[in-house]
């Protein structure tokens, strides 16, 4: 069975798609705050901005170890 691949207290970086980059403006450091679910066989994650404390829900996908 599949596995998240970052925990909760983890930080992360997290790079938005394109229709998401003029919002954050460039790749930034996050918090993992909760582990959620699959959607669309993809996992997702609770975060938390380290810079402004903005928290958000984003994929597996868009996220790297630092």
């Amino acid at each position: 069975m599949p596995a998240h691949k970052f925990a909760v207290g983890q930080t992360v970086r997290f790079t938005p798609d394109m229709g998401q980059a003029m919002a954050v403006g460039r790749a930034e450091s996050f918090k993992i705050v909760n582990l959620l679910p699959e959607a669309n066989g993809v996992f997702q994650y609770r975060v938390k901005s380290q810079r402004d404390g903005h928290e958000r829900v984003v994929r597996e996908t868009q996220l790297a170890k630092l």
